[in-house]
């Protein structure tokens, strides 16, 4: 296949490296150039892109919110940088790029453009929708109708996420496909021993209300009034998402001893370590990579028998699916692990294999690689 000039767009720069580096990596392998379009660029971000051969480009975008004149400013940015540097493929992931990136590059003349769904978002997730969310969520669907109108193929990393698009005719079935979760290099998240002292309950998210982080801490409340050396962190920065949970509510979480809070960790290895059992009680996810990460590391799962999650869970052979917003539930799996510390190692070890089988970058990436360039795939 002869070179191309292919351009990745995300939401905001790290994830352009965490989320798609080994994609980055393996197109700058096969001889391809590859664009990083990404907003607000820290030069560390840059000099690591270009040291890997990639050209990063700045654009702005507001990552969360409807503002039209914002948008339409997106919108023009993007077709500008399309314009000068003439890619021939456009990949756009995440809610607004997937949405924005597709029909910036029809108007600049883009021969392939591709759209990744990640998960469905904090607009179509919410339990209970306001007026103003009923609003937002109809001018998403209208504008997703338009942008998949003129995309070439639609990528899905569950096949739920993939059926609700369909049914809810933003997306025809012949131009959708299920690619999986993004995957993990496996040699850079190598399984860790089993960690029982103390036993440790870890979630790594943003802290939002939609990823059940609400759930996990009422969970801590009832297992640490029985068993008090147990030890739970939150891990993940306050954001401003509507469903953001506030940086005050996570202080007095701590103050009352229910959790440790991590805000940031730039590696969170260091932290899976030091876990006995990964926990995600999320509403609804794509594939989440947190999970998968800890797949890798050898932790046991619970996680939400929920589009995305239950992609990760083998039920009671690596983990356990809990059902959504079930605090007792998630309690009860719990004591599983506090009263049966011996399923710590044999389901990490179940973990391990199941990141080997289904979340490997390197047979990720083989897949993804010809659907991105226009083969079979």
């Amino acid at each position: 296949m002869k070179p191309r000039t292919v351009a990745i767009v995300g939401p905001y720069a790290p994830s352009v490296l965490r989320f798609r580096g080994k994609l980055i990596q393996d197109l700058l392998a096969a001889g391809h150039r590859v664009l990083a379009l990404a907003p607000d660029y820290a030069e560390e971000h840059k000099r690591t892109l270009r040291s890997w051969g990639a050209l990063p480009l700045d654009y702005p975008l507001d990552r969360t919110g409807m503002h039209p004149l914002r948008d339409l400013r997106t919108l023009w940015a993007l077709y500008a940088l399309f314009r000068r540097y003439r890619p021939d493929v456009v990949l756009g992931y995440h809610p607004k790029p997937a949405a924005y990136a597709p029909f910036s590059a029809w108007l600049a003349g883009v021969p392939r453009r591709i759209a990744w769904i990640g998960g469905l978002g904090y607009v179509f997730s919410t339990p209970k929708a306001t007026w103003k969310t009923r609003v937002l969520r109809l001018a998403i669907r209208l504008w997703y109708r338009l942008a998949f109108w003129v995309a070439h193929q639609v990528w899905f990393q569950n096949p739920d996420d993939r059926e609700a698009f369909i049914t809810w005719n933003l997306v025809t079935p012949e131009k959708s496909v299920v690619v999986g979760g993004t995957g993990i290099d496996l040699d850079e998240w190598p399984p860790a021993p089993p960690f029982t002292e103390p036993l440790t309950f870890t979630l790594i998210a943003r802290l939002l209300r939609e990823k059940g982080v609400r759930e996990f801490v009422s969970a801590a409340h009832e297992v640490k009034q029985r068993f008090p050396t147990v030890r739970f962190l939150l891990i993940g920065p306050v954001d401003t998402n509507p469903g953001a949970v506030s940086e005050s509510e996570v202080r007095a979480w701590m103050e009352a001893g229910l959790v440790e809070w991590i805000p940031w960790a730039e590696d969170v290895r260091t932290w899976l370590a030091q876990t006995s059992v990964f926990v995600l009680p999320s509403y609804r996810e794509g594939v989440p990579r947190s999970t998968q990460e800890a797949l890798a590391m050898a932790r046991p799962v619970i996680t939400t028998d929920v589009p995305g999650c239950r992609e990760t869970v083998v039920n009671g052979v690596n983990g356990f699916l809990v059902p959504p917003r079930d605090v007792s539930a998630l309690v009860e799996a719990m004591l599983r692990f506090v009263r049966q510390p011996d399923l710590i190692a044999k389901m990490g070890s179940a973990s391990r294999r199941l990141a080997e089988d289904r979340f490997d970058v390197r047979k990720i990436n083989a897949r993804l690689l010809p659907l991105l360039l226009g083969g079979e795939g």
